[in-house]
């Protein structure tokens, strides 16, 4: 069954023409001339058999059908133009949600979220901080980007980054930073060292890579995140242990200094998510966080 309407573009011209009051606008608004639109006008009303304008003045006011065709057509071209864009946001991608440590959140990936934005600006970011660790569905997640050691969970398909490299960091502030910084590994043993509650194994398998005694590893204060400890570092506060992409950029800035340089822990950064997941977003992301780590 048909449903008969007015011309679309007379309608269109007309409503342009009654919403602002004026021909030559209407004209200029839609990008035609002042003839169209009048034209237009003149099609809507011998269809309607009455007039939808009347001269007042130099001018043009609406009639009462004029105000009235007016009112349906501004709500019509609304309704229209509103759901338009509803559609057209429908069809961007959700945002990504990648979760991570908020260690790594705080001192590696937001200083680089300008970049990423600019070089995927196809991929919208939530950043989820993950304090308690990653359980094996990655709950909540499109992605996890962490450091750690195989096994991997069965159902995780797991983009290897970068090897994690480790080392002993410590500021110029530090009262004993004269001393240790042209000091061997071996110096290290009986200090007080900084370390962190989450990660009880840094230093003794970092004394073991250096061939020093594990049982002369003296612990000193102990926090529960990493960026609490390497902020300690740079206060002065002591010798920390750190993944060398952390602390890059207090290291590049003199802020903090490695004398004994950073050495492979058998671990790696990967970026992790849930086997048979086929979002392009994944690999994408992948390559550019592999790049940036190289």
């Amino acid at each position: 069954m048909s449903r008969p309407l007015p011309p679309l573009n007379a309608l269109r011209a007309f409503e342009a023409a009654a919403r602002l009051g004026s021909v030559s606008r209407a004209a200029a608004e839609l990008h035609v001339t002042h003839g169209a639109i009048s034209r237009h006008i003149r099609t809507l009303e011998d269809a309607l058999g009455r007039a939808l304008f009347v001269r007042e003045g130099r001018g043009l006011a609406l009639t009462a059908d004029g105000m009235r065709l007016r009112d349906l057509a501004g709500d019509a071209f609304s309704t229209l133009q509103a759901g338009w864009a509803a559609m057209q946001r429908d069809r961007r991608p959700a945002a990504f949600v990648l979760g991570c440590p908020g260690s790594l959140l705080a001192r590696w990936v937001i200083p680089r979220l300008e970049r990423l934005a600019h070089d995927l600006p196809e991929l919208t970011l939530h950043l989820s901080a993950q304090e308690s660790g990653f359980d094996d569905a990655l709950t909540g997640l499109d992605a996890a980007l962490l450091v750690g050691e195989a096994p991997w969970p069965p159902g995780w398909e797991v983009h290897a980054l970068a090897p994690e490299r480790i080392g002993p960091v410590v500021s110029p502030r530090h009262t004993g930073f004269a001393r240790l910084e042209q000091a061997p590994a071996e110096a290290l043993a009986g200090e007080a060292v900084l370390h962190t509650v989450s990660r009880p194994q840094a230093w003794p398998r970092w004394f073991q890579t250096q061939g020093v005694d594990a049982a002369s590893l003296r612990l000193g204060a102990g926090f529960d995140h990493l960026t609490y400890l390497l902020e300690a570092a740079v206060a002065g506060l002591g010798v920390a242990i750190a993944p060398q992409e952390l602390v890059q950029a207090d290291l590049d800035s003199g802020r903090l200094v490695a004398p004994w340089g950073f050495v492979d822990t058998g671990g790696e950064w990967a970026l992790c998510a849930r086997r048979g997941n086929a979002d392009l977003r994944i690999p994408a992301l992948a390559a550019w966080l592999r790049a940036a780590l190289a």
